[in-house]
């Protein structure tokens, strides 16, 4: 099921027909960049992408470099294949816009909408009713944004076409997500009539329906990949719809696999023998002097060697795990200029190759 960046021949995609993309991923494993990059990724054949952020971080206006979001859907990038270092496609750029959901405007939408209090939910802003509705209820803050995210996916503009072709929403962390994403199920169960009931399905219907998607992001260490386990097992039981698992941040093999597996034996010959090939003894032609030369660099060399060794055991064996998932896989590579945007065109062209968009 992994598509790693080498198989860049299969075009089509994974999830066509996912409108809300949901990504999530353990603290650290760069969810908010890989959820920009996919929005980058499926905006590139002449979509229309709502890129949301539901955590107050400001995290995309951040990766962007602009000003922080409102709550509003604000354009925030064009993009085409050609940016993402593809072969120019048949439509044209696509955009990408954002929103950062406020959970105060959020909650004063809502009651406008089904309540149609108008002023009135102006006043309970005044006297702190918002602050105190999600702070005693902490799930109506995760129904409010959920909602949203479901909205702008359903929403249709006045010619009756979808307003968006897909929508990515940066959500909370693994260990959050499934009750993030179910927690409308159990205010459902709660209020069994009118608009909070009523809307409290709607979400559901999107958020379980073929529309939507959940990718988990990691790195191959074993703690995020534990997490991502565990993770897809308690969406799947929620009977929430998986998607792909996003591996972020792979480092390139230094050495191949002969040379790894010999770094336990006993190789200083072999090695002052190489370095003095490479001319790091001197131009000295005699052997014990090219030997002193280099012994110095010897010992951390194949210590380095026996790191490196270890690393691809442990990612080796954090691969296999991920593969007892069954589920569509894609490698970002490691950035080790860090990321700009550059880089985030970068890795929304590697999404985009390896069938995630």
């Amino acid at each position: 099921m992994a598509r790693t960046p080498g198989q860049a021949a299969r075009r089509d995609p994974d999830w066509e027909g996912v409108r809300l993309h949901v990504v999530s991923g353990k603290g650290g494993t760069g969810k908010t960049t890989l959820a920009a990059a996919l929005a980058l990724a499926l905006a590139a054949e002449g979509g229309r992408v709502l890129l949301i952020e539901v955590e107050g971080r400001q995290g995309i206006a951040e990766l962007f470099g602009i000003a922080a979001l409102p709550y509003e859907e604000r354009r925030i990038a064009s993009v085409s294949r050609p940016q993402l270092g593809l072969p120019a496609g048949e439509g044209g750029p696509g955009e990408v816009l954002a929103l950062a959901i406020d959970t105060e405007q959020a909650l004063l939408e809502y009651l406008e909408m089904f309540y149609k209090l108008g002023r009135a939910g102006k006043a309970l802003q005044k006297v702190g009713f918002v602050d105190f509705a999600t702070t005693i209820a902490p799930g109506v803050r995760d129904v409010l944004l959920t909602g949203k995210a479901c909205e702008a996916a359903r929403r249709k503009g006045p010619d009756g076409r979808r307003r968006y072709d897909a929508v990515v929403m940066d959500a909370p962390p693994t260990g959050r997500i499934t009750r993030f994403l179910n927690v409308n199920s159990e205010v459902a169960g709660l209020a069994r009539i009118g608009p909070i009931h009523t809307q409290a399905q709607a979400v559901m219907r999107v958020l379980r329906s073929p529309e939507t998607a959940v990718h988990l992001v990691t790195l191959l260490e074993e703690m995020p990949v534990q997490e991502t386990v565990d993770g897809i097992a308690e969406l799947r039981e929620a009977k929430l719809p998986v998607g792909g698992v996003m591996v972020n941040m792979v480092r390139p093999p230094v050495l191949d696999a002969a040379a790894v597996a010999a770094v336990d034996g006993d190789h200083r010959e072999e090695v002052a023998l190489a370095l003095g090939e490479a001319g790091l003894g001197g131009r000295s032609r005699k052997a014990e002097t090219v030997r002193t030369a280099v012994e110095p660099l010897i010992d951390p060399l194949l210590e380095q060697a026996r790191e490196h060794a270890e690393r691809v055991e442990l990612e080796r064996e954090q691969r296999a795990d991920l593969q007892q998932l069954r589920l569509p896989t894609y490698e970002l590579p490691l950035l080790g200029e860090g990321v700009d945007l550059g880089g985030l065109y970068r890795l929304a062209g590697e999404l985009k190759r390896q069938g995630a968009a």
